[in-house]
């Protein structure tokens, strides 16, 4: 009875160890499949309210006209109701998460003034989400006249800027296509 128990025991302790062991080995569809890193999606959440719409805001505009310039807000709450709130966030792979908050007040139905973070200018916005971080700048696309020369001298032979002769015109007529 005690050797049967001693071979159980010697059993579960191998089959566990060579469970183990399977899990330190390192084949190369393993690796392959690290490496392959899933889509992240980018996103947005939000209205992105820039500082050139909140310039256009004046006192006593409508709520209509606000809305008009900002978009619909985020947040209109019944308990608020003379507040609204436009939130921004974006993720996007390689760069800063951004976000921001605007909250816009009402007097009498009419717009009386704002509350909110720094916001960016459209171009300062476009700029921080454009070139992701680590990931080269757009190379230059256009050649500089001594590279052309260089070009010019390894090419085999010149390229002919005439236009071809138009095609003779057709040696038979067809009839139309419709008889009147």
């Amino acid at each position: 009875m005690t050797l049967s128990r001693q071979t159980m025991a010697l059993c579960v302790t191998t089959v566990s160890l060579l469970l183990s062991a399977c899990s330190t080995i390192d084949d190369p569809m393993a690796r392959a499949i690290r490496k392959v890193t899933p889509f992240r999606v980018e996103v947005v959440q939000g209205n992105f309210v820039s500082k050139e719409q909140v310039q256009a805001l004046r006192a006593g505009m409508s709520r209509n006209q606000v809305k008009d310039i900002l978009g619909t807000p985020l947040i209109a709450s019944v308990f608020h109701s003379d507040r609204w709130d436009y939130a921004f966030t974006i993720v996007r792979k390689g760069t800063q998460p951004q976000q921001r908050q605007l909250s816009v007040y009402f007097k009498d139905d009419l717009y009386e003034r704002f509350e909110g973070d720094d916001l960016p200018s459209e171009s300062e916005f476009a700029e921080r989400i454009a070139v992701p971080e680590g990931r080269k700048v757009v190379p230059r696309l256009e050649a500089t006249s001594k590279e052309l020369e260089k070009f010019q001298k390894n090419s085999p032979a010149p390229v002919s800027t005439t236009p071809k002769p138009a095609a003779p015109p057709a040696d038979k007529i067809y009839p139309p296509l419709e008889t009147r």
